[in-house]
């Protein structure tokens, strides 16, 4: 290769990677509001906003890989949790966990019920915003096995609907993030151990102000419409907000 020929390949890389590199720089810029649902972007969300900073909630947690990783990521925690169960456990934390009982509290930040619907609907805001799969895996719960990670069977699309029971519980809805399948050990929600059993006896309690007839419907219940009836929860855990609604998402 002559000098002509060198520095004509060198000009001529230069001129077209920098084409290149303005013309993503612009892609980028012209698509920001959409990537970044701005669209969404309400007084209520940057007002939740301030109310994530003034508290130093980034101490202990992670939004979209940036802040400290003493507690959960938060990037998808309304998509994980629901806003009844956030609303309610920023209320007061010491009712979901205890020092004794896990080792670790969040503390009460005695934030007005405007303060934690606007931190809520910031925490929406995030997790809507297009983060290209990230987190690259939910948030872990003492006590569960992490959803997605080696040592789970479940398959998608297999044949046996227990595989594929397994796949949902532990992966799709990340139900394990919630319930334990080992007996007498609470979560944020009920074990699942057990649970045909537990669903006769609430059926035939007078209690009960649900639809279903039968322990199958009245699982299929419980997911569907999780505050159809709200099962009693072990001494200092809450499975409800005080007007009745499951801190269960319904989705």
């Amino acid at each position: 290769m002559t000098k002509t020929t060198t520095r004509r390949f060198f000009w001529g890389g230069t001129v077209l990677f920098t084409a290149i590199f303005i013309g993503m720089t612009i892609h980028t810029h012209t698509t920001i509001g959409e990537r970044t649902n701005a669209e969404a972007l309400t007084e209520e969300v940057v007002r939740g906003l301030k109310v994530w900073e003034r508290n130093n909630c980034e101490n202990c947690h992670t939004l979209m890989g940036e802040g400290a990783y003493y507690a959960p990521d938060l990037t998808k925690i309304v998509e994980q949790r629901g806003r009844p169960y956030l609303e309610q456990f920023m209320r007061d934390p010491s009712a979901f966990y205890s020092a004794e009982r896990d080792g670790r509290l969040m503390p009460t930040l005695d934030l007005s019920e405007q303060e934690i619907a606007d931190v809520v609907s910031f925490l929406d805001w995030v997790g809507n915003v297009d983060l290209n799969g990230w987190p690259p895996r939910p948030i872990l719960v003492a006590g569960v096995a992490a959803r997605s990670l080696p040592g789970i069977e479940g398959v998608q699309d297999s044949p046996e609907p227990v595989l594929r029971g397994k796949a949902v519980f532990h992966e799709q809805a990340g139900c394990a993030a919630c319930h334990s399948i080992a007996a007498e050990v609470t979560l944020v929600g009920s074990s699942m151990a057990g649970l045909p059993e537990r669903a006769l006896r609430r059926l035939q309690d007078a209690n009960y102000r649900g639809s279903a007839k039968t322990a199958q419907e009245y699982i299929r219940e419980s997911i569907l419409d999780p505050s159809a009836h709200v099962a009693e929860p072990p001494e200092g855990r809450i499975f409800e907000t005080a007007a009745g609604v499951s801190l269960m998402p319904s989705d």
